[in-house]
């Protein structure tokens, strides 16, 4: 779920099987669609019903293999016993902030449209300050800037996910996981509040930014994301299986750190003599490990093969599943597999928009790394330890592969090919030579368009490869 500030998209979409049929919702953040989570609020206004939001579009990229629709009490049957009742539930809620719903709406400004992050089979995420150690609102700007995350009554995802969500959470505390600050349960109410991260999701800079994100970034990035699934495999008091790793619930905080959010989906791993967990098949298309697709036995690896699936993303600037993509690269592992091993053919797999401005031996060793993650036996995945402990020296290292004679030969060769360049046009631009168009604005709740990104790094962050 995307906690972030970009403005663009919050969760994934999800798509649910049905009878040989797809069925599509989830939203796009887009002007025609804050109407339908305006409609909502006025119900917050007009009764307990709460946000009750409805917002569709569809994606042919992301798509969900399951979602389990949990059905939600009413404030018809709801009542202060029956609350309490939900409250024992809660593993851990001592720890966590409670919030009245009426101090969240406060803080967000009564989940205007202005306030609006994303949304996602859970519910809309809205940006909101309290109190730094309290749970009052306080006044935008000031205080402590939070994401506040809404159980869209309608929704794929219910009360059994947003219980997941807070147990899991609520007991783990790791710098590569995002911060869940406290809850609210109020009659048919189900808030979250997580730590604000500024710059959003990692598929809204692979995927929507006019500008690549550096090497180094990326590198930086992929390291994060593989310490929380290390602790959460290896570390945790009890192991826990993620289930849901891909680029939209990797989120960055302002000098790129990556935390995982959204744990709607996680189970306790398997423990003493047990090799796995036996679950119903639930994810996403194009991230989901094969041997768990097919029987349904959840194991740790299931995970590395997804963080497999997401530094070839993070490597290529191509998305899992792109059905517009040409025949024969749909399915983004398949299409890499041949070229993972190869010494030279390696280069094919690297982002064209990086225009060599990443370190060969960097790639090289991520390409190793991937198709490791990526292997058919289970058995031969490596540990997220292993992963972490490969990862560590790949976002410092130099020797860029724009200086390699091989790479400005195969750079030449590329460009010749071009159908611009054969009708004696000048390519402008490394989209236009990756055979992609490029992207338009994006709209953003306020009705403004948002600008292209321009990198502004961190100080105490590494500056990519081959900048002064």
């Amino acid at each position: 779920m995307g906690l972030g500030g970009d403005g663009v998209k919050g969760e994934s979409w999800d798509v649910k099987k049905k009878k040989g049929r797809v069925e599509e919702s989830g939203c796009w953040i887009k002007l025609w669609f804050i109407g339908s989570c305006i409609s909502s609020r006025s119900k917050v206004d007009s009764s307990i019903s709460g946000i009750t939001t409805r917002c569709e579009s569809k994606s042919t990229n992301d798509t969900s293999i399951d979602q389990i629709v949990a059905p939600i009490i009413s404030s018809t049957t709801t009542s202060n016993a029956s609350t309490s009742k939900l409250e024992e539930e809660l593993k851990v809620f001592s720890r966590l902030r409670k919030f009245a719903f009426n101090d969240l709406k406060l803080a967000t400004r009564n989940f205007r449209p202005e306030s609006l992050l994303g949304e996602g089979g859970f519910g809309c995420v809205f940006k909101g300050w309290i109190e730094e150690n309290g749970t009052a609102p306080v006044k935008p700007g000031t205080g402590l800037t939070v994401a506040v995350k809404t159980l869209n009554h309608d929704g794929l995802q219910g009360h059994k996910e947003w219980l997941a969500e807070v147990n899991f959470l609520g007991d783990l505390i790791h710098p590569n996981l995002v911060k869940l600050i406290g809850y609210c349960i109020e009659d048919d109410q189900r808030l979250l509040v997580y730590e604000f991260m500024p710059r959003g999701s990692l598929e809204n800079h692979l995927f929507r930014r006019s500008l690549p994100l550096p090497w180094s970034i990326r590198m930086k990035i992929a390291l994060g994301a593989a310490k929380g699934l290390a602790f959460l495999h290896e570390e945790a008091e009890r192991p826990v299986i993620y289930r849901d790793f891909k680029t939209s619930n990797i989120l960055l905080d302002a000098d790129y750190n990556a935390k995982l959010s959204d744990f709607g989906l996680a189970k306790d791993g398997p423990e003493g003599d047990k090799t796995h967990v036996s679950t119903r098949v639930m994810g996403t298309y194009g991230y989901a490990a094969p041997e768990y697709v097919m029987t349904g036995h959840l194991t740790s690896k299931s995970d590395v093969y997804s963080f497999g699936v997401v530094l070839l993303e993070m490597m290529t600037g191509r998305r899992s599943m792109d059905k517009n993509r040409p025949n024969g690269e749909h399915n983004l592992v398949e299409w890499a597999r041949p070229h993972l091993g190869e010494r030279r053919r390696f280069y094919k797999l690297i982002d064209p928009r990086l225009e060599g401005h990443f370190s060969i031996k960097g790639a090289q060793k991520a390409a190793q790394l991937a198709a490791r993650c990526l292997s058919r036996d289970s058995k031969a995945r490596p540990m997220m330890s292993e992963v972490v402990e490969a990862l560590k020296p790949l976002p410092n290292l130099k020797g860029m592969a724009s200086s390699s004679y091989y790479f400005q030969t195969m750079q030449a060769d590329r460009i010749g090919s071009s159908p611009n360049t054969r009708n004696g046009l000048k390519t402008q631009g490394s989209f236009s030579r990756n055979g992609q168009q490029q992207p338009r604005s994006l709209s953003i709740p306020n009705g403004s368009h948002a600008s292209p990104y321009r990198h502004q790094l961190p100080q105490n962050s590494p500056k990519p490869n081959g900048e002064a």
